[in-house]
């Protein structure tokens, strides 16, 4: 009996190891680093700099390298973002691999250019040179 109850013991524990790894694979991908520290993601002739701040407040930075018109575009094509189409376009709901639930959780992904509160969607926002973008988990 005590053997059993050892085993599902290290089982839960080895779920919930991988749980968290899962959790944190987009903060901790192995990409190359850039020169300040950010990872590189994607191919292409145009770049853009892509920083997330997650939910439990720790953030990641990116350099994206695409092709890509939109930021949208750019960062659906890396993988650093998913959501559903709308009537209003892109609604992001995963980022780096957090979703988020506006329902539930009360919270949702906002998206700033420049530091700025966008104005326009991300999948309608084209890349400008030396522009950041970015998306911060915060509550509605």
């Amino acid at each position: 009996m005590k053997k059993t109850t050892f085993h599902r013991l290290i089982c839960l524990v080895l779920v919930v190891l991988l749980a968290a790894a899962a959790l944190t694979a987009c903060k901790d991908k192995t990409e190359p680093k850039t020169a300040d520290g950010r990872t590189a993601v994607g191919k292409g002739d145009k770049s853009f700099l892509f920083d997330v701040t997650f939910a439990d407040g720790t953030t990641a930075g990116y350099e994206v390298y695409t092709d890509a018109a939109t930021v949208g575009d750019a960062l659906v094509q890396t993988e650093l973002v998913a959501g559903e189409e709308s009537e209003y376009g892109l609604y992001v709901k995963t980022v780096c691999g957090e979703t988020l639930d506006y329902d539930t959780q009360g919270m949702y992904w906002a998206f700033y250019i420049g530091g700025e509160y966008a104005m326009t969607g991300v999948d309608q926002t084209e890349i400008t040179d030396g522009t950041t973008y970015a998306f911060a988990a915060e509550k509605g």
